[in-house]
């Protein structure tokens, strides 16, 4: 079963002979390696490149050890370069490779080298790319499948392909699985076996059961707004252990520098100004998140609102939590300040989208309700509310966009062509 992964594919293709090392990062388990060496291999064979010009090696595996060795890789690669023509060099998993900042950054100074790369988040974060290869690395973000992925080799219905996306998220394997006991085995297995275990062995933590609590209380709040001070909090009142605020932070940015979970900062709409704290925390696969709690916890809302924010990411948006704050009159008679808030301020280049999650909008009071802070951002941008279930597109009388779930997620242009 092959699925097509054509926006990572175009954006390969698009950054050919840019004179920079392609970095392909993400979570494990994404596809990356499948992207290198199937898809972009077969797009260089089908373009004419002779196959003895696309030099691959994949350092995970048990015969290319030795080419762990620099000393070894580097003689073997000059060797296998042929004539003056363009040679591709496709390595996996290169935080295996000793010194591997260096041997890179010689291969890109032949001019008959094109270089393309995977690293794992054991050891090869996306900060490393900016880090190690002194502004010759260009990263290639890759998400798990998106839902039109996901959907392009689901056999059935797109309502039980959601439900099934929504619980067991969209990292490839997971569809190579039949029963649900063997996905729920896979998925439990791949986060305590390589995620947690990654994390772990990467920053030598001794407190594996701290990391472990934190993961199940961000899993259970999806959405929610939260920072280390109320997490801290929480440990004391819920899990009666005291875990400071600078502890928690760093777990935190080690469970994003994973790519396990993504940040959305406040961001005040009228004031242009970020919020520092509190922030929502999502999870980049759902699979994984409800691995966590167990699948215990399968609430539809908070889960449609993670998975929305995703897409977004995937599309290559920035994505923020709006706030608008409204002056009005109390009763009494005096002048109170209310901050109402956006699910989703997401930004790419020149557009602005304002987009509200909402599960289900029974009744007018509701629409009103949702739409409120939209109307009050002061911009003419376009303003949307996400519902489960909506026949087709169409804009209200107060000009916002109402869309299915399914609308937005099938269509690869759902924003700018409605």
């Amino acid at each position: 079963m092959e699925i097509k992964r054509d926006r990572y594919l175009n954006t390969l293709i698009s950054k050919e002979h840019n004179g920079f090392i392609k970095v392909i990062t993400g979570m494990r388990r994404c596809g990356k390696s499948y992207l290198l060496f199937n898809l972009f291999k077969e797009h260089l064979l089908a373009k004419g490149v002779a196959e003895d010009h696309i030099i691959e090696i994949a350092f995970d595996a048990f015969e290319n050890k030795q080419f762990r060795d620099p000393n070894v890789l580097f003689p073997h690669l000059k060797a296998q370069l042929k004539d003056d023509g363009m040679n591709y060099v496709l390595l996996d998993e290169i935080q295996l490779l000793g010194e591997f900042e260096d041997v890179l950054n010689s291969l890109i100074r032949m001019k008959n080298v094109d270089v393309y790369v995977t690293g794992s988040n054991a050891r090869f974060l996306s900060k490393d790319v900016i880090t190690e290869f002194r502004g010759r690395g260009d990263e290639v973000r890759m998400y798990p499948l998106s839902f039109a992925e996901f959907m392009s080799v689901y056999p059935g219905t797109k309502q039980d392909g959601w439900n099934e996306y929504m619980l067991y998220g969209g990292l490839p394997p997971v569809l190579s699985f039949t029963t649900p006991e063997q996905k729920i085995a896979f998925l439990k297995s791949l986060f305590e076996e390589t995620y947690i275990s990654d994390i772990v062995g990467r920053h030598n933590i001794r407190n594996k059961a701290e990391l472990e609590d934190l993961l199940n209380i961000l899993s259970s709040a999806i959405g929610s707004l939260t920072n280390p001070e109320k997490l801290s909090a929480t440990f004391k009142t819920v899990k009666k252990k005291k875990i400071s605020n600078t502890t928690i932070k760093r777990y935190i940015d080690y469970l994003c520098d994973s790519f396990l979970i993504d940040s959305a900062i406040r961001y005040d709409v009228k004031g242009k100004k970020y919020i520092d704290t509190p922030v929502k925390y999502y999870f980049t696969d759902m699979g994984l998140r409800n691995a966590r709690l167990n699948f215990r916890q399968l609430e539809e809302t908070h889960s449609m609102e993670n998975l929305i924010f995703n897409e977004l990411k995937i599309r290559g948006f920035n994505v923020d939590v709006g706030i608008v704050t409204k002056c009005e009159t109390n009763e009494n008679g005096s002048n109170t300040r209310k901050q109402l808030e956006i699910d989703f301020v997401c930004n790419k280049g020149s557009k602005r989208y304002y987009i509200q999650s909402a599960y289900a909008i029974p009744d007018q009071a509701k629409m009103k309700q949702e739409q409120r802070p939209l109307m009050l951002t002061g911009d003419f941008f376009k303003r949307m509310i996400i519902t489960k279930d909506t026949p087709a597109p169409y804009y209200n009388e107060s000009g916002v966009l109402i869309m299915s779930v399914y609308d937005f997620l099938l269509g690869e242009n759902s924003l700018e062509e409605n």
